[in-house]
């Protein structure tokens, strides 16, 4: 039964839940076999869910069911009814974390009742937390919706005369509408842009035309930086969208939780790597103050974990503005926060590449020449890395050997075209570099004139910088 619903499921629990969970399933109003509680104090106990030879079929039945002769099938409609028991209580629970949608349907609950008193009660309640939000995103607005129509749903039911709150339940519904159609588009934009996907974005020129003509509109945080995000994504050679972008998000970003406004923040850096790829190098300071900024706010920290492609990233855009000292205490004090099955190999690449900047060659080539690593992107740029070092320090026996290597790597490997392309690239620059006459001015040019046209190749700079210095 390793394989089954249940079992992967319950190896989600922490501690806490599986605590909870037993006195839902010991409540008679959620349960009332014996059984089904039996089989889930079994799989509960020790690391058994993770133990293949404690979910065996016949092991599970002798545990629920000591004595009785082993069927497929009885093992078969208890793990069912657990599995029931445990979508219950996993979805009463994701229920409660709304309280306001929760207290907004107990309302709902009372007035179908036709108890007047007890929902206006429910409703009252349900006012007071709205109001005691700290945050105004999407779910609030959402929320404000769904109680406004729940106000209405009474209303029109005392009669034709009683005043309704239309215009409220219109103008939440509106507002709900702005910021979910502004957030999707964004996203959709965002990722036709990488995968070269082509969306139909229904009704947002209607959207766009709305909010130009109503900039009052935009006096709503929430729909204002998702209005700016698509402005900045989809126009980006005009600055005003972007800088407008940043002001919101440095004066409204605390009314919004973390792990939503994570995107945010990534489409705003992603904005600064698109122009800093067009030559715009003042982006490269842009990004950096983004990444601190939401370092400050926990905002790139996904339960707790940091994703090393943004680690990674953070030290890359810090090194090129020679913030040292930052990036080096940034990689002390934030490698904790990596996935440990990552952290060691990317705190050795990471403090390599530190020291490769500080031009301290023997310390970032011990660190780079011994990395071991999975990702097929990090070890070509560790390589690269080397390569730089090595003609730097004339290494040229050193050199050869890991062009070479790096040359079979590629072939071996399954690398993206565009990637695959770029390192040939610096490998075939790098050998006609090594054999250019040092004193023909003519070979030279022609060598930063291919150079220079040669595309895709990430380290133009440095190679034309090497020609320079024959």
């Amino acid at each position: 039964m390793e394989k089954t619903y249940l079992v992967s499921v319950l190896r989600t629990l922490d501690k806490k839940e599986v605590k909870e969970l037993r006195k839902w399933l010991a409540s008679p109003a959620h349960n009332v076999r014996q059984d089904v509680r039996d089989l889930f104090e079994y799989l509960a106990a020790g690391n058994r869910l993770f133990s293949e030879r404690f979910l065996e079929k016949r092991k599970v039945h002798a545990a629920v069911y000591p004595g009785r002769t082993f069927t497929d099938a009885e093992v078969r409609q208890v793990i069912h009814f657990l599995f029931k028991g445990v979508e219950s209580f996993l979805l009463y629970n994701e229920l409660q974390k709304d309280e306001v949608r929760s207290q907004a349907a107990l309302a709902r609950a009372y007035r179908q009742r036709q108890l007047p008193k007890l929902f206006q009660t429910a409703m009252d309640t349900a006012r007071k937390m709205q109001e005691q939000q700290p945050y105004r995103n999407d779910q609030y607005f959402e929320n404000e919706y769904i109680l406004q129509h729940e106000q209405y749903n009474y209303l029109s039911g005392l009669g034709r005369s009683v005043p309704l709150n239309l215009q409220e339940v219109s103008r939440s519904n509106d507002i709900t509408y702005l910021i979910n159609k502004l957030q999707v588009s964004c996203i959709m934009l965002s990722h036709q842009k990488v995968f070269k996907t082509d969306y139909k974005m229904f009704l947002l020129d209607d959207v766009l035309a709305r909010l130009e003509a109503d900039p009052g509109l935009l006096e709503n945080p929430a729909i204002a930086i998702n209005y700016y995000s698509y402005k900045a994504l989809s126009d980006s050679e005009n600055e005003v969208h972007f800088q407008k972008l940043k002001e919101h998000i440095n004066r409204y970003g605390d009314l919004f939780p973390p792990h939503e406004f994570r995107n945010t923040y990534l489409l705003a850096i992603n904005y600064c790597i698109g122009r800093l790829n067009t030559g715009a190098l003042a982006y490269v300071r842009e990004a950096f103050d983004l990444y601190r900024q939401g370092l400050a706010k926990h905002i790139f920290l996904e339960n707790g974990t940091l994703s090393r492609f943004t680690f990674r990233n953070i030290v890359a855009t810090g090194l090129q503005l020679g913030e040292y000292d930052w990036v080096e205490n940034f990689i002390h004090e934030y490698s904790q926060f990596l996935d440990e099955k990552h952290r060691n190999s990317f705190v050795q690449f990471n403090l390599g590449h530190l020291f490769f900047e500080k031009k301290d060659y023997e310390k970032s080539m011990r660190l780079i020449a011994s990395l071991d690593h999975d990702d097929i992107l990090i070890l070509l740029n560790a390589k690269t890395m080397l390569l730089k070092m090595y003609y730097e320090l004339d290494e040229f026996n050193a050199l050869d050997s890991l062009l070479g290597s790096m040359n079979t790597y590629l072939q071996r490997k399954k690398v993206m075209g565009y990637h695959k392309a770029n390192y040939k690239n610096i490998i075939r620059y790098t050998k006609k570099m090594l054999r250019v006459a040092p004193f023909s001015k003519e070979q030279k040019e022609k060598l930063k004139a291919d150079i220079a046209n040669a595309n895709p190749l990430t380290e133009r700079k440095w190679l034309l910088e090497q020609v320079d210095r024959l």
